[in-house]
């Protein structure tokens, strides 16, 4: 199984990875490593790639799964499974061996935690999210913004993330500096970087350490799943905990 690790100085008890789209059962669009129960892929095959995805990542848990609705929605990870999935877009744990998990195929999942290693997160943060506040109510739940570090894993890169002008406008009406992570195409288009809203917001939540955001998921077919590039497609995980 292929998987990303964050390059960032968390304390050594907290894990974090996100998966990449090999590795697993899946096949044809979904092909191969699909986690997303959601997309039309079969059933069996996503069931037998989170088990690999449990077993191959040795987890203490199965991930807190979310049934993303690109809300504000932040909630708490307190059991060990959840049968049926919350709507929530972020979740945080404060206690050891709860797996938080977000699924992306172009929006930005973040992953943050704490210089103590005491509490961890996991947002979904495409432009929706971004703009109506799932940064800012997720680091609101956690407190002490300054002692977060906050890890940007893969996302569509800024030249591929075409946007309308509807969208530039609500971001510069949010915050003037926004304006910066919109490059214009034409009248009524915008090519937008999610990375720099995500640090932009991050930044003026006070969270000054912020690391990744090197990837761009439409760019490299072999290694993620992109529903712009491909609208018929699987989805990585990025999962974050404590290990106990």
């Amino acid at each position: 199984m292929d998987v990303i690790t964050p390059d960032w100085p968390a304390p050594t008890q907290v894990r974090a990875l996100t998966t990449t789209r090999d590795g697993g059962l899946s096949e044809r669009f979904y092909a191969s490593l699909n986690l997303g129960s959601h997309v039309g892929d079969n059933a069996l095959s996503v069931q037998q790639n989170r088990e690999y995805l449990f077993k191959h990542a040795e987890l203490p848990s199965q991930p807190f799964w979310l049934d993303q609705i690109h809300s504000i929605k932040v909630v708490e990870n307190t059991n060990e499974n959840c049968v049926t999935p919350i709507q929530a877009d972020a979740s945080f744990a404060k206690k050891k061996g709860l797996v938080c998990a977000v699924m992306t195929a172009d929006c930005l999942p973040i992953l943050l935690c704490n210089k103590q290693g005491s509490v961890v997160a996991a947002l979904h943060a495409g432009w929706r999210g971004l703009l109506a506040g799932v940064v800012e109510n997720t680091i609101n739940q956690l407190g002490e913004p300054e002692e977060l570090l906050a890890w940007c894993g893969p996302a569509i890169g800024p030249g591929k993330f075409e946007v309308g002008i509807e969208v530039e406008k609500a971001f510069v009406e949010k915050k003037t500096i926004m304006k910066q992570a919109f490059q214009q195409v034409d009248q009524s288009h915008f090519l937008a970087d999610l990375y720099a809203l995500a640090r932009m917001t991050l930044l003026d939540c006070g969270v000054k350490n912020i690391f990744g955001g090197e990837y761009c998921t439409y760019n490299q077919a072999n290694k993620f799943y992109s529903y712009r590039r491909e609208p018929i497609t699987g989805r990585m995980a990025s999962l974050i905990w404590i290990q106990p």
